[in-house]
Parts: structure tokens; sequence; C-alpha cells
């Protein structure tokens, strides 16, 4: 099962139903991705609550003054079925800089930004505009 393809689905619905949160199932992965995703502006806030087993995490998405969410589209990159590594050169631009791509590195997941900066490479996750 692809859980990084049911995080993004999970908030791409709750984004298109106009939620206010989304409640996943947690793991470093897809906390990682939302530190990303908070950190760029895309969520307002994420919180993980333990509950003896895997833990869920909240994730508070953010909408613009016209009610619209943040997050116009949120693409899984990299799948179970054909990984997509990149070279440290070969981030994409998403929507010509617009956009967001988010990387699996060495050093953690960061948005591609990130890795450029720090001279890394690794597996594009997904793309969010």
């Amino acid at each position: 099962m692809d859980t990084v393809g049911d995080f993004l689905t999970r908030i791409r619905n709750a984004a298109s139903a106009s939620h206010e949160k989304a409640d996943i199932p947690s793991s470093n992965l897809r906390v990682g991705i939302a530190q990303v995703l908070k950190d760029e502006g895309y969520i307002r806030h994420f919180k993980v609550v333990k509950d003896g087993r895997q833990g869920m995490m909240r994730v508070y998405l953010r909408y613009g003054e016209t009610g619209r969410s943040t997050i116009t589209e949120i693409r899984r990159q990299s799948r179970p079925g054909r990984r997509y590594y990149v070279g440290k050169t070969e981030i994409p631009k998403v929507r010509s800089g617009f956009g967001l791509s988010i990387l699996s590195t060495s050093k953690g997941v960061m948005s591609g930004a990130q890795a450029e900066k720090s001279d890394l490479g690794g597996e594009v996750l997904c793309t969010v505009w």
C-alpha cells in the first residue's frame, strides 16, 4: 500500500471539500512532508497525537481570503511501481518556481529549494502548487 499516496489523497480530498482539518495515520515520513508543507505555507499547522499504536496526525488546512485552498493541486511523483530519483542538478522546478517539490534525501525530507542549497539529490515524493 502506498502510504504517501494515501496521505496526499486525504489532504487533496479535505481541501476540495473545504474541511478545516484532516486526520491521517502518522509516520515519520508523513510528518516530514507535513513539516515541509507547513514551512512553505501550504497548511496552517499539524500535530501528532500518540494513541499507543501508530499515532494520528491532524493536519489543519489553510485557505485564502476568498475561501479557496492554498493547495491547488498536490501530486505524487515517485510511486512504489516507479521510483523517481534525481541528482542535485536535476531537481524539478514546479510551475516556474511558484510551486514546490518535496524530496526525500539522505538528510531527511526537504523542499526542492532546500535540497538545492544543500547540494543534495534524492527521491521526488510529490509536487504541490
